[in-house]
């Protein structure tokens, strides 16, 4: 039987464990990847840890929810991809799905989209789960438009990043709340930076809206960032959080008649209701990164499978300067 080398997790926050596993091969709808580059997320620590319980990945298992690579072969019924292409998606790591910190992996087709030409494997393996939960929250639930005022809470960040350019790629007025030291990446993406230690939430609704709050609010880091985003949020706007969990008041948001909207991007990989709107969204972001609208801003140091770990320890201790990627092959 072909072999593959992967990243085992035997038990809840322990080490990962290199091991020679039985290569898969692609089930009808499949195609199976040789991958190059495995993103890691907050979401993939969290699931190492075992304190993701709305993202389970019974143990022992391959984490690793997004990457970037090369198609090997594909199963039958498979006729969107062929030996060769490259191509990168938000394809397992949870629900019992294999992840990506192997050499390879039989993934659902649907799930994928072609690489954009012009980005490494590396710059594309950072952007599949940033880039769904970000186009969820302001293209399907918001439709976000030219015009609009649209503040992104952690703007800087992962999800925040993208959110940014994404709200930008629509011709909507951005501004983005994060720590001063963001700012001039901030600047750069075309976004007006708004430093939370230095101005109040008060401050920066008369500054930058008249006292009438931002037509679109997106929170990205949850807590206190979702009812900040209640409290400016403009009359009649709407919320989006990908982090809406705890206890919030929600008078601020129903005195303003505002709406609010949850985005949990694991729902087609947990359920499998939604994969094909998946790979839609993949695309979308290959149409954004090949137009010059998107680009991932990656944290600059290298990991392999042997460091993997590290590179888990890196986001748990908040050092990482932007999206940390494992090099596979």
């Amino acid at each position: 039987m072909p072999t593959m080398t992967a990243a085992i997790l035997e038990t809840a926050n322990g080490p990962f464990r290199l091991a020679d596993i039985e290569r898969p091969a692609p089930s009808p709808g499949e195609v199976l990847v040789r991958i190059k580059a495995s993103g890691v997320n907050p979401l993939d620590t969290k699931i190492r840890a075992g304190a993701a319980a709305h993202a389970k990945q019974p143990l022992p298992a391959v984490l690793g929810i997004d990457l970037a690579g090369v198609v090997e072969s594909v199963g039958d019924g498979v006729t969107g991809f062929r030996h060769g292409d490259e191509v990168y998606g938000m394809t397992g790591g949870v629900g019992g799905h294999q992840g990506s910190l192997a050499e390879f992996a039989a993934v659902d087709a649907r799930l994928l989209a072609p690489k954009p030409t012009h980005l490494s494997m590396r710059e594309a393996a950072a952007l599949p789960l940033v880039f769904i939960t970000a186009w969820e929250g302001l293209v399907d639930r918001v439709k976000v438009s030219a015009g609009q005022k649209v503040l992104v809470i952690g703007g800087g960040g992962g999800v925040g990043h993208v959110a940014v350019q994404i709200a930008r790629s629509f011709g909507a007025d951005v501004y983005a709340v994060d720590s001063a030291g963001k700012a001039d990446y901030i600047r750069s993406l075309g976004a007006m930076a708004i430093d939370h230690a230095a101005e109040t939430a008060g401050d920066y609704v008369a500054r930058y809206t008249e006292g009438k709050g931002f037509d679109v609010v997106y929170d990205t880091i949850g807590g206190g960032g979702l009812d900040t985003a209640f409290q400016v949020v403009a009359r009649f706007g709407h919320v989006v959080s990908s982090l809406g969990w705890g206890t919030h008041a929600l008078a601020p948001l129903s005195f303003k008649a505002a709406s609010y909207s949850g985005v949990f991007t694991l729902i087609p990989l947990l359920t499998g209701e939604g994969r094909e709107h998946h790979g839609e969204i993949m695309r979308e972001a290959t149409r954004l990164a090949e137009a010059g609208k998107l680009m991932p801003r990656l944290d600059p140091r290298s990991f392999t499978l042997k460091t993997a770990l590290a590179a888990h320890k890196l986001i748990e201790d908040r050092q990482a300067t932007g999206k940390v990627v494992v090099d596979i092959a």
